[in-house]
């Protein structure tokens, strides 16, 4: 794959995959499998797909001992690294932390991981499907709708966070946004594409953790929608450069998350 350092794929944990096919289906157009994907085994996962016949991520049924545990609703990124096991040890090295150690599943090989602030993310390296070896992950886009559009990291210590993710994916830091009192909106480049932005942990937000915006159609459709079917909106539409609109929200089931998209 030609996408090292990118957003590859993004998952939905969750106690209730069915709630949360409902509430995302009828908020953003996707359709969530109503029965486990049988490449996963035992473990109950489920593919998100999309309305041009793609997947847009996948959702884990969180189970009893995973939620006993301290598993909660949550979404989660992955991103593309060529080397599972050297990552690991790099990421340990400069004080990021091991959630999972590496496994092998039937699509590549995973681990997850905490950068040094404590934000979790997986990291993967893919096997593509036989004839598909040149793909790229499309889970990620700056401009299409059902897709994560941007990547929005609130962490402890901004500085730290972007030499991190900088030393060890290559990402760049340029331009920011005053944002007042709350500090800087600091963009993150991979390459000439806008893969999101790090920004200050704001009171209230339990812990350093990545956000993902969803591309809708129409912010406004999809505004009336969240709270239609049971969510809750946390941030309202607010007017982003290039004119779209973005807004934060928690599903029914506890997941946070953001959307952004036109207003027609």
């Amino acid at each position: 794959m030609t996408d090292a350092s990118n957003f590859i794929w993004y998952e939905l944990m969750t106690p209730d995959p069915a709630g949360a096919a409902r509430f995302y289906g009828a908020v953003v157009g996707w359709t969530i499998a109503a029965t486990r994907d049988p490449a996963a085994g035992d473990i109950d996962y489920r593919m998100i797909g999309r309305s041009d016949g793609g997947n847009a991520g996948g959702v884990l049924a969180l189970n009893a001992d995973m939620l006993a545990g301290g598993a909660r609703p949550f979404w989660i990124g992955y991103i593309h690294t060529d080397d599972v096991d050297a990552a690991v040890e790099a990421i340990k090295a400069d004080g990021g932390s091991v959630q999972m150690p590496a496994m092998d599943i039937p699509v590549g090989r995973i681990a997850m991981v905490a950068d040094p602030q404590g934000a979790p993310f997986y990291i993967m390296d893919p096997v593509p499907p036989p004839g598909m070896e040149g793909m790229e992950s499309d889970v990620f886009s700056v401009t299409e709708a059902q897709r994560i559009r941007w990547n929005e990291l609130a962490t402890s210590d901004p500085d730290a966070a972007i030499a991190f993710y900088t030393r060890h994916f290559g990402w760049g830091q340029d331009g920011e946004m005053d944002m007042g009192e709350m500090g800087a909106y600091r963009f993150l480049q991979r390459g000439d594409v806008g893969l999101g932005a790090v920004m200050p942990l704001m009171p209230g937000m339990p812990a350093p953790a990545w956000s993902f915006y969803i591309g809708v159609g129409d912010i406004d459709r999809a505004h009336a929608a969240v709270t239609a079917n049971g969510g809750t909106i946390t941030n309202e539409p607010m007017e982003i450069p290039g004119g779209e609109f973005a807004m934060n929200g928690i599903d029914p089931q506890g997941a946070p998350f953001g959307l952004v998209g036109p207003r027609k």
